[in-house]
């Protein structure tokens, strides 16, 4: 199997080639030279680009209250180009599109469609009878004991030989829907994308409508996200990130239209833009866009990390994460996916978020220093917003 497919399958690390810097900033009233903590956060991005198998390039956004964001590119959204990345740029977001899903999930709550407490086997027909009594809320904080279908023999087979294929979500949970729960629901923690695969099936069922119509309906339309889309090819819209990857001989691989984002789905297959995904955040964090009913629920957190880790200490709520750092308290998710990882967080009433985006997956498996780099770059951008 080449290295790059084992790697989106186990959640080891993709990684691009160490480039020549760019760097850049733009919708900000005042020059990040003058904010030490914005020249921290610069200098630590700088230092991941620059690392060996370090990303081209890494962009991040901090916008704090109704200020204009402070934008800090450095390096570059495409080896061939050699431009910075820009807020306008569309990305693959990885598991951050779990937050999309908790949202879509949290608003059907809010209009009495779904219950927190409604269980699988009450609302989708067709899957296993051992899942039967897992909640929508042990879906979202994962907490459910479902089997990770990334991790199946069955599923790794399939990807490897061909990783442009599209999926269908019930066939990505048909892996491991033969295989025991993981432990009994509601009693552990243990992060697994088949939980996000099986909400979005949730939403289809409750609604009668394809689960992206529902993501348009509840969080597009209402926050006028423009960029944002849950595709089922490997396109991507102009302008764009390239995401890059080494293959075995280290040479670097541009791994952009590799995967398939149908084999991620509602757990991990969306785009979208810096701004789509600040105004997103800010939106999220808040309860605005679920409800504070719905988001009192959604914030009673057990201890659990996103993946890759978010900064500091990460605590699971439904569908959003808690993230205690050494400055205070920020609430988001992360994501990794072949050629791409990022990190959304905002405050808990929405005012000040960052954005991070870089264009190499990276999580703890990383070789070197590049993983405690990029957390150094997130621990950086979550504590700028917090200033």
């Amino acid at each position: 199997m080449p290295r790059h497919l084992s790697r989106f399958s186990i959640g080891a690390v993709a990684v691009a080639a160490s480039l020549a810097l760019a760097a850049c900033s733009s919708g900000d009233t005042s020059s990040p030279s003058t904010s030490p903590d914005v020249t921290a956060l610069q200098a630590k991005m700088t230092a991941l680009v620059e690392s060996p198998q370090g990303p081209p390039g890494v962009l991040t956004l901090v916008h704090k209250g109704d200020a204009q964001p402070v934008i800090t590119s450095v390096g570059t959204s495409s080896t061939e180009k050699q431009a910075p990345i820009t807020t306008n740029d569309i990305t693959r977001i990885a598991s951050v599109s779990k937050a999309f899903s908790g949202a879509t999930a949290l608003a059907l709550v809010r209009e009495g469609k779904l219950k927190t407490t409604s269980t699988i086997g009450k609302t989708v027909k067709g899957l296993p009878k051992a899942w039967k009594s897992v909640t929508v809320a042990q879906l979202l904080q994962h907490t459910s004991g479902l089997p990770d279908y990334i991790k199946s023999e069955g599923f790794l087979k399939k990807f490897s030989t061909d990783p442009g294929q599209s999926w269908t979500p019930r066939e990505l949970v048909s892996f491991v829907e033969k295989t025991p729960l993981n432990f009994a629901p509601g009693t552990q923690y243990e992060y697994s994308d088949t939980d996000n695969i099986v909400i979005g099936l949730i939403v289809e069922s409750v609604t009668g409508q394809p689960y992206e119509a529902e993501l348009a309906k509840h969080v597009y339309e209402p926050l006028k996200l423009t960029d944002t889309s849950l595709p089922n090819t490997t396109a991507m819209p102009d302008p764009f990130v390239h995401g890059y990857d080494f293959d075995e001989i280290g040479e670097k691989e541009d791994v952009t239209f590799l995967v398939n984002p149908t084999g991620a789905w509602a757990s991990g297959g969306m785009l979208s833009s810096v701004n789509d995904l600040d105004t997103f955040i800010r939106s999220y964090a808040s309860g605005e866009l679920v409800g504070q009913a719905q988001r009192n629920e959604q914030f009673a957190f057990v201890e659990g990390e996103s993946g890759p880790p978010g900064p500091g200490q990460n605590f699971s709520g439904l569908g959003i994460f808690q993230y205690v750092t050494e400055c205070g308290d920020v609430y988001g998710h992360t994501g990794n996916f072949p050629g791409y990882v990022t990190f959304i967080a905002a405050t808990d009433d929405g005012s000040d978020s960052t954005v991070v985006i870089a264009n190499t997956q990276i999580n703890e498996a990383s070789a070197g220093e590049l993983y405690p780099k990029l957390q150094a770059v997130f621990e950086a951008a979550a504590c700028s917003a917090l200033q």
